[in-house]
């Protein structure tokens, strides 16, 4: 079942077009690295909203006609329950979600630009559900999916079981399928200069373009599945 397209939101008209991140924006990242307190923050907060959160919200604006609209991350962390306290994330995502935790990603940190695809977390009736689906009919054409994205240059990965899944066996044709708990597929533009140029639009709309068959198969399978809150 294909993902809907979605409608665009008319957009305010103090968004700019999105003409790629600045290199401050990457220096950003490596400062708050080796500073991650409020000190720093507050001194460079207008950097981050002016370097990171105005071009991220300028680039899924313009995506969205064709994707959805993205959810651009607050940039605190939920220390509530967390070992590590430092306050602020190392990165900036956005996520265009068409089924719970399924959909289009892309990320700006110190290490530069990436962008995926697929789902990161599922609850135990999605799970399920990807499973029965892999084991169905229908697993061939995850496994053509995913073998075309890895030939391309994609970095598959997501959470993995190092066992069997209960219900299966070790000699499923799809074994390596059925262990994963995420599946995602991703690509890293890293320094490449075109991250600071409008081209890096272009690049981020082929590039979700390309990974579309594997969440188009994902998401009829998760749609539903979230956990209550």
């Amino acid at each position: 079942m294909p993902v809907p397209r979605r409608s665009r939101r008319p957009a305010p008209d103090s968004v700019d077009p999105f003409t790629g991140f600045p290199v401050t924006a990457l220096d950003f990242y490596d400062d708050l690295e080796a500073d991650n307190s409020k000190t720093f923050w507050d001194a460079h907060k207008d950097l981050y909203t002016a370097a990171v959160r105005v071009p991220m919200v300028a680039l899924t604006d313009a995506l969205e006609s064709e994707f959805g609209p993205a959810k651009v991350f607050r940039p605190y962390r939920d220390v509530r329950f967390a070992g590590d306290k430092t306050p602020y994330k190392t990165h900036q995502g956005a996520f265009v979600a068409v089924a719970p935790a399924t959909g289009w990603y892309v990320e700006i940190s110190a290490p530069g630009v990436r962008v995926a695809g697929g789902f990161y977390h599922a609850s135990s009736a999605g799970t399920a559900a990807v499973r029965t689906a892999i084991d169905g009919p229908d697993g061939d054409a995850l496994a053509t999916i995913v073998a075309r994205l890895r030939r391309a240059g994609w970095d598959i990965g997501g959470e993995r079981l190092k066992t069997t899944p209960r219900g299966y066996g070790a000699d499923h044709p799809h074994i390596e399928l059925l262990r994963h708990k995420s599946l995602t597929a991703a690509r890293n533009y890293g320094f490449d200069a075109m991250i600071h140029t409008a081209d890096l639009l272009a690049r981020v709309r082929k590039d979700w373009r390309s990974v579309r068959p594997l969440v188009e198969w994902l998401a009829p399978r998760l749609e539903g599945t979230a956990e209550p809150r």
